[in-house]
């Protein structure tokens, strides 16, 4: 039997660079390509906007196809270049998409700001982090909405993004992109979005289905690293996971409310209305200083997560590199 070196081995590296780039750069400071899609998608929705279904999967699928046929030129262009173009690309794609470390960094901050009592600038940052209304929140709900928002965001934001770079490439990182960055537009329960923004939020559902539960499998593995213990994150996502509104992000919050030894969930204020979410964990309401825990967490699954990516990107793109020799 022997091996030839596949493409794959290629798209695993472009994932850690990727990875690599975020870390050190962060987001693109100019020119993000994630806010450019915004802009676009913004100008579609003033053309198609109805309170119809229909609107909104057509809306959807000219947005999410469109940027992964945008993604299979550019792979094919990267090809050109050699193996290494696909290392370059995926890369490329990644660093654009990934939010991760701006995540972390915005949570310590926000966490420096509650610790000192800053409640203006903490709640001038809330909008970085989620969508509910700031104004409206202590300390201890800012508190909380950020841990949440922490949790739920280290799946999206990045899990996710590496999960469908291992298994698609650059056009599966942009595509999951596409749809996260639409469910949070539209995929809201407001009279505006119910209808409209129905497909997106249940595509967003099924994309996360995977990366959701690695997070939860990953963040209850690494919960020494902030001194919890994976048992109890495991319980707490065995227990509370499935009482949350979204099928996904209660996993993550829950297994990150039991890493840390927290309690997440209650009324939950956002511009379109108020949810009473259910109580995930059974520790103590957080502090600044979990939600320090959290943000360190929070980092620790994303490199873990690009590490078993690439490890996936090989394991899928292997077979096609096997050939069996013959006497």
């Amino acid at each position: 039997m022997t091996f030839r070196r596949t493409r794959p081995h290629y798209r695993a590296a472009g994932l850690v660079m990727g990875l690599v780039l975020d870390r050190a750069f962060g987001d693109p400071q100019r020119f993000h390509p994630v806010a450019g899609f915004g802009l676009a998608a913004r100008a579609l929705e003033r053309r198609l906007y109805r309170e119809s279904k229909v609107a909104g999967v057509l809306h959807t699928s000219l947005l999410v196809g469109g940027t992964v046929v945008g993604g299979v030129g550019a792979t094919r262009l990267a090809h050109r270049a050699g193996p290494i173009g696909e290392t370059v690309i995926v890369a490329a794609s990644v660093w654009a998409a990934l939010g991760g470390t701006s995540l972390s960094r915005t949570g310590a901050r926000m966490a420096t700001h509650l610790r000192n009592r800053e409640l203006d600038a903490a709640r001038a940052l809330l909008p970085s982090l989620c969508g509910r209304d700031p104004q409206v929140l202590d300390a201890d709900g800012l508190c909380r909405a950020s841990l949440e928002s922490v949790a739920e965001n280290t799946s999206d934001a990045t899990v996710g993004v590496v999960f469908w770079g291992a298994v698609a490439g650059a056009p599966g990182v942009l595509g999951y992109r596409a749809i996260n960055t639409l469910d949070a537009m539209i995929g809201y329960r407001s009279a505006r979005y119910e209808r409209f923004g129905w497909f997106a939020a249940r595509l967003d559902d099924v994309v996360n289905v995977i990366p959701a539960r690695l997070t939860g499998v990953l963040t209850a593995a690494l919960a020494p690293t902030v001194g919890g213990n994976p048992r109890d994150s495991l319980r707490a996502w065995h227990n509370d996971a499935s009482r949350h509104p979204s099928p996904n992000a209660g996993v993550a919050e829950a297994a990150a409310a039991g890493a840390l030894g927290v309690s997440l969930g209650g009324r939950t204020e956002y511009a379109h209305g108020v949810e009473i979410r259910p109580t995930l964990g059974v520790g103590r309401s957080p502090t600044p200083a979990d939600l320090d825990r959290a943000a360190t967490l929070s980092s620790a699954v994303q490199v873990a997560a690009t590490v078993v990516s690439a490890v996936l990107a090989v394991a899928v793109g292997q077979p096609r590199g096997v050939r069996r020799s013959r006497r």
